[in-house]
Parts: C-alpha cells; sequence; structure tokens
C-alpha cells in the first residue's frame, strides 16, 4: 500500500512540474509587441457592465476618458445592471462627454445578468473591437492605445491581457496578489504556448464580428459567470492559435484583492463553477491532476502523524512545488514590477493547497452570492 500510494503522489507531482515547465516555457514565449508609429484606424467600443459600484465608477470612467487614443474612434458604453445605489446617476453625468447608459430592465429573473448586458452593449455598439473592462478597474492613458496597437499589428481576434491587484490594505490581500498573479500567468502562458485556458474580463478584447460567429453566449448562458474564460473558449475552438496576449505593462488593467476570506471563496466559487464547462477537455483533465496532486500533498502531510514515511514525502513534494513555483513566478512578478511579492510563497502555498482542494470541490456543488444575488 505505501507503495502504491507513493508511486501515485510522485506522478502527480511529475506531472505539476511537467505542468510548470511548460507555464516556464509558455510565458517566455510572450514577446513584447511590435510598436508602429501609424495613425490608429480601428474604431473601439469600451464595454462595462456595472452593478452597485458607485463607491469607485467614477474613477473607472475619468481613466477611460484620459485615455490618448483619438476620441472619433472611441465609443463608451456602460451597462447598469439594476444597480440600488447611485451608479446609474453617476455614468449619466458623463453623458455630455460621450459615455453612453443602456439600463437593464429584465422583468423575469436571469442567472448571468451580466452576459445579457455585454451582449446589449454589443448589439448597441458600432465599432469592429470591443474591449471589455470592469466597473472598479482603474488603468493609464496608454491602455487602450496599446491595445489596439497590437491589434492592428498582429493576426488576433481576441487579445487577453494582463490584470494585477493594487493597493492592498493587509497581508491577507498582499498573499490575493500572489496568487491572482500566478492565475493571470496561467492564462498568458498557454496563450504564449498558442493554446487557450483562462482570461480576465477586466481586460478582455475581441472583434465584434467574431462575437456573433461563436454564437456570442448562447451556449455558456445558463452559468452566471463566464463571459470572459467560457467566451474564450468558444473563441479558441474556432480560430486557434489567433489569441492574443498583450504583454506590456501600459496594457494592465488594477482592481483590488477581497478585503475579507467569505468575499474570496465566493469569488473563487464563481472562477471554478466555470471549468466544468471548458470546451477543451485536456484543460480541465489538467486542472483535475493539478487537483489530486493537491489533494495528494494534503493526504500525505495527515497521512504524516501515523507514519514519517508519508511526512518525508510530503516534505519532497511541498520543496518541488515550491523551487518550480519561484521559477515561474520571479518572471511574472518582475513584469507587474512586484519581485517582493514572491518573499509570501513559502507562507502562500500551505494556504494554497487547502482552499484550491476546497474550491475544488465547492466551486461546482453549491451556489455563491455575487453582486447581492444568489447565482450558480
Amino acid at each position: 500500500m505505501i507503495a502504491l500510494l507513493s508511486c501515485i503522489s510522485l506522478l502527480l507531482t511529475a506531472l505539476y512540474l511537467l505542468v510548470l515547465v511548460y507555464l516556464i516555457k509558455g510565458w517566455a514565449n510572450l514577446k513584447r509587441p511590435k510598436n508602429t508609429n501609424n495613425a490608429p484606424a480601428t474604431k473601439v467600443t469600451i464595454l462595462i457592465a456595472a452593478r452597485n459600484e458607485e463607491a469607485r465608477i467614477n474613477y473607472t470612467i475619468d481613466d477611460i476618458l484620459a485615455q490618448d487614443y483619438p476620441k472619433n474612434l472611441t465609443e463608451i458604453i456602460f451597462v447598469d445592471d439594476h444597480s440600488t445605489d447611485r451608479t446609474a446617476e453617476i455614468i449619466r453625468s458623463y453623458a455630455d462627454r460621450g459615455v453612453k447608459l443602456l439600463q437593464l430592465n429584465e422583468d423575469k429573473p436571469l442567472n448571468s445578468y451580466k452576459k445579457k448586458a455585454i451582449a446589449k452593449a454589443i448589439d448597441m455598439s458600432t465599432s469592429d473591437l470591443m474591449v471589455a473592462t470592469d466597473a472598479d478597474c482603474r488603468m493609464g492613458n496608454k491602455w487602450l492605445s496599446s491595445i489596439v496597437n497590437y491589434f492592428e499589428t498582429s493576426d488576433s481576434v481576441m487579445i487577453s491581457s494582463p490584470v494585477a491587484y493594487f493597493e492592498e490594505r493587509s497581508l491577507f490581500e498582499y498573499m490575493q496578489t500572489l496568487e491572482f498573479a500566478y492565475l493571470i500567468g496561467i492564462g498568458a502562458s498557454f496563450i504564449g504556448n498558442k493554446r487557450a485556458s483562462t482570461c480576465n474580463g477586466a481586460n478582455l478584447a475581441y472583434r465584434k464580428d467574431v462575437f456573433y460567429e461563436v454564437g456570442g453566449f448562447k451556449g455558456i448562458d445558463d452559468l452566471a459567470s463566464g463571459d470572459d474564460e467560457l467566451l474564450l473558449q468558444k473563441v479558441a475552438e474556432r480560430y486557434p492559435g489567433r489569441i492574443g496576449f498583450l504583454k506590456l505593462r501600459e496594457a494592465i488593467v488594477y482592481t483590488h484583492a477581497k478585503h475579507t476570506l467569505n468575499e474570496f471563496l465566493q469569488q473563487r466559487r464563481r472562477w471554478a463553477s466555470k471549468s466544468t464547462k471548458y470546451k477543451d477537455k485536456k484543460i480541465v483533465a489538467l486542472a483535475v491532476s493539478i487537483w489530486l496532486f493537491n489533494l495528494s500533498l494534503l493526504f500525505n502531510a495527515g497521512l504524516g502523524f501515523y507514519n514519517i514515511y508519508f511526512f518525508k514525502l510530503f516534505a519532497l513534494q511541498f520543496l518541488l512545488k515550491y523551487l518550480f513555483e519561484l521559477a515561474f513566478l520571479v518572471p511574472i512578478t518582475a513584469f507587474l514590477k512586484r519581485t517582493g511579492l514572491v518573499a509570501l510563497l513559502l507562507l502562500l502555498i500551505p494556504l494554497h493547497i487547502i482552499y484550491f482542494v476546497y474550491i475544488g470541490l465547492m466551486g461546482n456543488t453549491r451556489k455563491y452570492v455575487w453582486k447581492g444575488r444568489v447565482v450558480r
């Protein structure tokens, strides 16, 4: 029995290390995009679905209006998703500066209000390129121009761009920032290897005609979340190899970590709920294998109290996990100019193992709260 458990643990460890090598290679494959001095020619629609964002939405709108991209090529559409605060009022106050407001007025309950909001905004748009972000995000003034430059100098039909946490207020939030960098790195690295796995809807661009060509959100609208990754999967199936990742600091969108453990777990359960809908089942199988690897770590740590051999096995797994994740995270945090965060990796790994196993179980079995609604 000991030999069998050891063999399974080592096989899962080897698989996880191979995945990390694959990710390290993928990140290295991503090159800084070409920059041209040509005048931009692409008309862009910025799409934002907003619900109860009165506290920070003015910062997002001001950042968007401050973009250095030509105003005559920029359309800004906010969709208010049944807000109960001053969100719509604040958006409306920018109408004289070209900000358009569309308000959802659904008379029947939906499970995917955000997808409905984005789809309505796309229907309303008059541009060729859709650029989606969130109503609580911040960005520099070259954000939009850097995305369009990449779009015009590549053959990408969809562009995933980096998202990062900032303005942390606690150790808990700093650890989230490191873990989130890991997640963004995974999505970027798969794209660097000419595959598509994950992305983040806070910084995602795609051609309007491609959105309609793949059927929009049809077939994935039974889940509240997934306006980003599940759409990515649909586009990648139709256009393999034509998904791009914009590895450029000017393209980073910034947002905030969750302040409480409950908010964090609700968010991660929402993200995990999308995984079983991925069209690429190899990605699903890979995610399950990584979950099993983390489960084996917990299992061996527990058995170590009864047999020291299993604790030694756990220690070996933990060390290898730490070294390879460190090798993966150093270049990513260097890109984000947050290399100091890797000092938290030793503290993060034990907590991450436990939460990863928990989320893998709960993300697909229970409802969760999102924007004041109980959804699945």
